[in-house]
């Protein structure tokens, strides 16, 4: 049987009837309140692994990107969630509980393969003004001299991103990968406002230090 909420239409205000709304037209909120007061309503949740499904995917590339077993691990980062929903006291910040959750198991599995793993594989990052990140290749034809240049600055780049402490990476995948504002990463990763900032702004200068001579050919 499938389970719904009642929403009341402007014109049916007058006989008091009341049409259900279905899973996939629910706000967040609604839907993860859902998700918690009936746990067994599988379309409800259904329909949040379906909103949420690429922001996890991502995110679990973006920190492992050579780990074989990252299906497995975006699985097991549903299966938290379906444990642990009723625990999540603001629906509205589930983007960033959900974050959080993947983060730990992401350090749970470090911990457990006991060996550091490359936090990124990115092929197009580089920096830009503004101690900003800029993600996108251009896309005009380059020279063979330039796209030499280019692989050398991007293999220098996952070099010095790998070489990041863990947190710095985390925070700025988050950051500057998954569009995450600061206090969703903050609750992401369990840290303070401040020591988001902090990490952010310590890791792009890290960046730019070890990258100076690149980010003059760009």
């Amino acid at each position: 049987m499938t389970a719904s909420v009642p929403c009341t239409w402007s014109n049916s205000e007058a006989t008091g009837s009341r049409l259900p709304l279905s899973a996939d037209q629910l706000p967040l909120d609604e839907l993860v309140l859902r998700c918690q007061k009936q746990p067994s309503d599988r379309l409800a949740f259904t329909e949040l692994v379906r909103r949420y499904q690429n922001h996890v995917e991502r995110l679990i590339y973006h920190l492992a990107p050579d780990w074989e077993d990252r299906a497995d691990l975006v699985q097991e980062v549903w299966i938290r969630v379906y444990r642990n929903l009723k625990n999540l006291q603001e629906p509205r910040s589930f983007k960033g509980w959900l974050s959080r959750i993947v983060t730990n198991l992401f350090y749970d599995e470090l911990r457990r393969r006991k060996r550091r793993q490359p936090a990124l594989s990115l092929d197009a990052p580089r920096l830009i003004g503004n101690d900003q990140l800029d993600w996108e290749l251009p896309t005009e034809q380059a020279g063979p001299d330039e796209e030499l240049e280019k692989q050398e600055f991007y293999n220098e780049l996952r070099r010095a991103i790998a070489g990041l402490p863990e947190s710095f990476r985390t925070t700025i995948v988050l950051r500057e990968i998954e569009g995450l504002a600061y206090e969703e990463i903050a609750a992401a990763t369990g840290v303070s406002l401040g020591t988001v900032k902090s990490r952010i702004a310590r890791a792009r200068q890290r960046l730019q230090d070890q990258l100076s001579g690149y980010l003059k050919l760009f």
